[in-house]
């Protein structure tokens, strides 16, 4: 059992590194072959460090990004340890090494239409950054000042959190250069970033919910648990019949709403099926959460 388990933490640990490798890599390719040549400023520490570059071209914005993320991941190991310092440092690194790297050795040519190379660009940050989050990794900046502030604001998203810190960037940006059109297209590439986070980190739980009331309760239950589908049996009354009446609860991935449809026709016809939507599901069979994850 104990070769197992370590057996099974070697393989989390290889998925992970591969994971923030990944992210960091997406996040370093749009950066600078996105923001960089279309001068569209990136929100956080990057977008700092691209600032401080236009003064001063002989910082590397990656340096710079190391240099003022030291003192957040200070704080940052206080709140959630020695396990945030290795994954995070290690995103961190990778990706201002791959922004360094990239931008020395690829001159990328700017988009004509700086609306389709903020969009894409967005996207792709958002993606980087989703990653990142899944396996409690972050480039630092802005995505671990957001994982931090999360524990006192925990009704407000990471992305949303994200954006209020990104756009306070933007606006500083804005007001040195007194370049509106640079702001207003770096605002929606902001803003998309946060959409694709947010559904990156919170879409891969979204699930449905079935409440299935009947009257063969029993048979149905049976049907859906050969179907591996877990279900709850509430005992009802029903009013306009004013019989007894059975209330299945079932939650389930989207994939398999035309397994159970099928299943409760062919077991009972008359049953009466409401499917919601449901935002967010975890426990057993689902999603884990802890209270970093909140």
């Amino acid at each position: 059992m104990k070769k197992i388990r370590q057996k099974i933490k070697k393989s989390r640990i290889v998925k992970n590194t591969l994971l923030i490798t990944l992210g960091s890599l997406i996040f370093a390719f749009a950066f600078d072959s996105l923001f960089i040549p279309n001068n569209i400023v990136m929100g956080g520490f990057t977008g700092l460090a691209q600032t401080l570059n236009r003064f001063i071209p002989a910082v590397p914005v990656g340096v710079t990004v190391i240099v003022l993320n030291v003192p957040l991941f200070i704080l940052g190991i206080r709140r959630q340890g020695f396990r945030l310092l290795l994954d995070s440092v290690l995103a961190m690194s990778l990706s201002s090494v791959f922004i360094d790297v990239l931008g020395y050795a690829v001159k990328f040519k700017p988009i004509e239409d700086h609306l389709v190379a903020c969009l894409i660009g967005g996207g792709m940050v958002g993606l980087s950054m989703g990653i990142l989050l899944m396996v409690g990794a972050t480039t630092g900046g802005v995505e671990l000042a957001a994982r931090l502030l999360k524990y006192h604001f925990r009704h407000i998203s990471i992305g949303k959190i994200c954006l209020f810190i990104d756009l306070c960037v933007i606006v500083l940006y804005t007001l040195v250069f007194r370049n509106i059109n640079d702001g207003l297209y770096a605002a929606i590439a902001m803003y998309i970033s946060s959409l694709a986070m947010d559904a990156v980190v919170y879409g891969r739980n979204t699930s449905k919910v079935a409440c299935i009331i009947c009257s063969e309760g029993k048979r149905i239950q049976e049907r859906l648990i050969e179907l591996d589908l877990g279900v709850t049996i509430i005992r009802a009354h029903g009013g306009y019949s004013d019989s007894e009446k059975d209330i299945l609860v079932c939650a389930f991935k989207p994939s398999r709403i035309s397994e159970l449809k099928s299943a409760i026709m062919e077991t009972d016809k008359t049953a009466f099926v409401i499917i919601c939507n449901a935002e967010d599901i975890f426990g057993e069979g689902f999603a884990d959460v802890s209270l970093d994850s909140l």
